[in-house]
Protein backbone atom coordinates (compact mmCIF):
# COMPACT_ATOMS: atom_id res chain seq x y z
CA UNK A 1 0.00 0.00 0.00
CA UNK A 2 2.73 2.54 0.76
CA UNK A 3 4.68 1.51 -1.84
CA UNK A 4 2.36 3.31 -4.64
CA UNK A 5 3.13 6.41 -2.88
CA UNK A 6 6.62 6.49 -2.85
CA UNK A 7 7.48 9.21 -4.90
CA UNK A 8 10.27 8.70 -7.39
CA UNK A 9 12.39 11.11 -9.61
CA UNK A 10 15.69 10.52 -11.28
CA UNK A 11 18.69 12.96 -10.96
CA UNK A 12 21.05 14.06 -13.58
CA UNK A 13 24.12 15.40 -11.91
CA UNK A 14 27.57 16.85 -13.48
CA UNK A 15 30.61 17.60 -12.95
CA UNK A 16 31.47 20.44 -15.81
CA UNK A 17 35.13 20.52 -17.16
CA UNK A 18 36.67 21.09 -20.50
CA UNK A 19 38.94 18.00 -20.30
CA UNK A 20 36.72 15.65 -18.49
CA UNK A 21 33.06 15.85 -17.80
CA UNK A 22 31.67 13.67 -15.20
CA UNK A 23 28.39 12.77 -14.69
CA UNK A 24 25.88 10.27 -12.73
CA UNK A 25 22.37 9.73 -12.90
CA UNK A 26 20.40 8.22 -9.77
CA UNK A 27 16.80 7.15 -9.25
CA UNK A 28 15.37 8.10 -5.92
CA UNK A 29 12.65 6.22 -4.81
CA UNK A 30 11.25 7.80 -1.31
CA UNK A 31 14.42 8.07 0.87
CA UNK A 32 16.34 5.46 -1.03
CA UNK A 33 18.67 5.82 -4.26
CA UNK A 34 20.13 3.61 -6.75
CA UNK A 35 22.40 3.94 -9.83
CA UNK A 36 21.16 4.54 -13.20
CA UNK A 37 24.41 5.04 -15.12
CA UNK A 38 27.81 7.28 -14.53
CA UNK A 39 30.75 8.07 -16.96
CA UNK A 40 32.86 10.07 -18.32
CA UNK A 41 32.97 12.73 -21.50
CA UNK A 42 36.61 13.40 -22.59
CA UNK A 43 37.06 16.79 -24.44
CA UNK A 44 41.18 16.24 -24.00
CA UNK A 45 41.19 15.71 -27.93
CA UNK A 46 39.32 18.68 -29.29
CA UNK A 47 41.85 21.46 -29.52
CA UNK A 48 39.35 24.45 -30.20
CA UNK A 49 37.26 25.61 -27.20
CA UNK A 50 34.29 26.42 -28.81
CA UNK A 51 34.12 22.97 -29.73
CA UNK A 52 34.62 21.65 -26.78
CA UNK A 53 31.26 23.38 -25.79
CA UNK A 54 29.47 22.57 -28.55
CA UNK A 55 30.18 18.87 -27.55
CA UNK A 56 29.28 19.73 -24.08
CA UNK A 57 26.13 20.94 -24.99
CA UNK A 58 25.02 18.04 -27.41
CA UNK A 59 26.52 15.76 -24.85
CA UNK A 60 24.18 16.97 -21.86
CA UNK A 61 21.09 17.07 -23.94
CA UNK A 62 21.65 13.87 -25.06
CA UNK A 63 22.26 12.36 -21.70
CA UNK A 64 18.50 14.39 -21.12
CA UNK A 65 16.80 13.07 -23.80
CA UNK A 66 17.85 9.41 -23.07
CA UNK A 67 17.30 9.14 -19.35
CA UNK A 68 14.55 11.80 -18.55
CA UNK A 69 15.64 13.11 -15.60
CA UNK A 70 13.76 15.15 -13.42
CA UNK A 71 16.35 17.91 -12.37
CA UNK A 72 19.85 18.53 -12.85
CA UNK A 73 22.49 19.08 -10.11
CA UNK A 74 25.51 20.77 -11.15
CA UNK A 75 28.84 21.50 -9.24
CA UNK A 76 30.02 25.62 -9.12
CA UNK A 77 33.70 26.19 -10.35
CA UNK A 78 35.80 26.45 -7.34
CA UNK A 79 37.61 29.60 -7.08
CA UNK A 80 41.50 28.86 -8.31
CA UNK A 81 44.29 30.48 -8.61
CA UNK A 82 43.93 30.65 -13.13
CA UNK A 83 41.03 32.83 -13.87
CA UNK A 84 41.88 31.25 -17.38
CA UNK A 85 40.50 27.80 -15.93
CA UNK A 86 37.75 29.25 -14.14
CA UNK A 87 36.59 31.15 -17.07
CA UNK A 88 36.52 28.04 -19.22
CA UNK A 89 35.55 26.34 -16.49
CA UNK A 90 32.53 28.88 -15.92
CA UNK A 91 31.30 28.49 -19.48
CA UNK A 92 31.44 24.79 -19.35
CA UNK A 93 28.96 24.85 -16.85
CA UNK A 94 26.59 27.74 -18.12
CA UNK A 95 26.44 25.68 -21.26
CA UNK A 96 25.49 22.49 -18.71
CA UNK A 97 22.68 24.80 -17.50
CA UNK A 98 21.48 26.04 -20.74
CA UNK A 99 21.07 22.31 -22.36
CA UNK A 100 18.88 21.26 -18.90
CA UNK A 101 16.92 24.91 -19.26
CA UNK A 102 16.51 24.05 -23.48
CA UNK A 103 14.36 20.94 -21.39
CA UNK A 104 12.62 22.84 -19.50
CA UNK A 105 14.28 21.03 -16.06
CA UNK A 106 15.26 22.32 -12.81
CA UNK A 107 18.36 23.30 -12.27
CA UNK A 108 20.40 23.58 -9.22
CA UNK A 109 24.27 24.27 -7.99
CA UNK A 110 26.12 22.98 -5.47
CA UNK A 111 29.71 24.07 -4.13
CA UNK A 112 32.52 21.37 -4.35
CA UNK A 113 32.67 21.94 -0.51
CA UNK A 114 29.16 21.28 0.00
CA UNK A 115 28.82 18.04 -1.80
CA UNK A 116 31.93 16.66 -0.13
CA UNK A 117 30.56 17.62 3.17
CA UNK A 118 26.77 16.12 2.09
CA UNK A 119 29.02 12.69 0.93
CA UNK A 120 31.39 12.71 3.58
CA UNK A 121 31.23 14.65 6.36
CA UNK A 122 33.83 16.64 5.36
CA UNK A 123 34.25 19.41 3.59
CA UNK A 124 37.97 18.85 2.62
CA UNK A 125 37.44 15.20 1.69
CA UNK A 126 39.65 13.97 -1.19
CA UNK A 127 37.99 12.53 -4.60
CA UNK A 128 39.08 9.56 -3.19
CA UNK A 129 37.26 9.40 -0.23
CA UNK A 130 33.92 10.77 -1.79
CA UNK A 131 34.25 7.53 -4.10
CA UNK A 132 34.86 5.51 -1.91
CA UNK A 133 31.92 6.35 0.34
CA UNK A 134 30.00 6.47 -2.68
CA UNK A 135 30.50 3.15 -3.92
CA UNK A 136 29.50 1.86 -0.13
CA UNK A 137 26.06 4.00 -0.10
CA UNK A 138 25.27 2.43 -4.31
CA UNK A 139 26.79 -0.81 -3.66
CA UNK A 140 28.93 -0.12 -7.10
CA UNK A 141 32.60 -1.22 -7.97
CA UNK A 142 34.53 1.46 -10.41
CA UNK A 143 38.39 1.63 -10.58
CA UNK A 144 39.85 4.96 -9.63
CA UNK A 145 39.57 5.90 -13.52
CA UNK A 146 36.13 6.64 -12.69
CA UNK A 147 36.70 9.47 -10.42
CA UNK A 148 35.63 12.05 -12.60
CA UNK A 149 32.50 10.13 -12.94
CA UNK A 150 31.82 9.62 -9.10
CA UNK A 151 32.66 13.58 -8.54
CA UNK A 152 29.59 14.04 -10.96
CA UNK A 153 27.78 10.75 -8.95
CA UNK A 154 28.22 13.30 -6.05
CA UNK A 155 26.58 15.99 -7.23
CA UNK A 156 23.32 13.89 -7.61
CA UNK A 157 23.56 12.31 -4.78
CA UNK A 158 24.01 15.83 -2.39
CA UNK A 159 20.81 17.08 -4.63
CA UNK A 160 19.26 14.02 -3.24
CA UNK A 161 20.29 14.25 0.43
CA UNK A 162 19.26 18.37 0.61
CA UNK A 163 15.45 17.06 -0.58
CA UNK A 164 15.56 14.22 2.48
CA UNK A 165 16.78 17.15 4.52
CA UNK A 166 14.58 19.05 3.87
CA UNK A 167 11.06 17.79 3.15
CA UNK A 168 10.60 15.66 6.30
CA UNK A 169 7.44 13.55 6.19
CA UNK A 170 4.24 14.64 8.02
CA UNK A 171 4.04 14.27 11.42
CA UNK A 172 7.58 13.70 12.05
CA UNK A 173 8.72 14.07 16.01
CA UNK A 174 9.91 17.69 16.28
CA UNK A 175 11.44 17.96 12.89
CA UNK A 176 14.01 21.43 12.88
CA UNK A 177 15.16 19.75 9.69
CA UNK A 178 13.24 21.49 7.11
CA UNK A 179 16.24 23.62 7.08
CA UNK A 180 19.61 22.66 4.84
CA UNK A 181 22.91 23.04 6.92
CA UNK A 182 26.68 24.29 5.39
CA UNK A 183 28.20 22.62 7.62
CA UNK A 184 28.65 21.43 11.56
CA UNK A 185 28.88 24.77 13.36
CA UNK A 186 25.58 26.30 11.54
CA UNK A 187 23.75 22.30 12.67
CA UNK A 188 24.67 23.05 16.07
CA UNK A 189 23.54 26.90 16.74
CA UNK A 190 20.32 25.58 15.30
CA UNK A 191 20.15 22.30 17.35
CA UNK A 192 21.64 23.48 20.68
CA UNK A 193 19.27 21.50 22.72
CA UNK A 194 20.41 18.27 20.61
CA UNK A 195 23.87 18.32 21.22
CA UNK A 196 25.43 16.66 24.26
CA UNK A 197 28.04 18.86 26.19
CA UNK A 198 30.85 18.33 27.95
CA UNK A 199 32.00 15.09 25.79
CA UNK A 200 35.10 16.97 24.13
CA UNK A 201 38.22 18.44 25.82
Amino acid sequence: MEQANVKERVILGIDPGTAVMGYGLILEKGNKMELISMGVIKLDKLDDHMLKLQRIFEKTVALIDNYKPDCLAIEAPFYGKNIQVMLKLGRAQGICMAAALSRSMDVTEYSPRKIKQSITGNGSATKEQVSAMLQNLLKFTETPDFLDATDGLAVAVCHSFQKIITKAPKGAAKSKSKKSYSGWDTFIKDNADRVVKGAAK
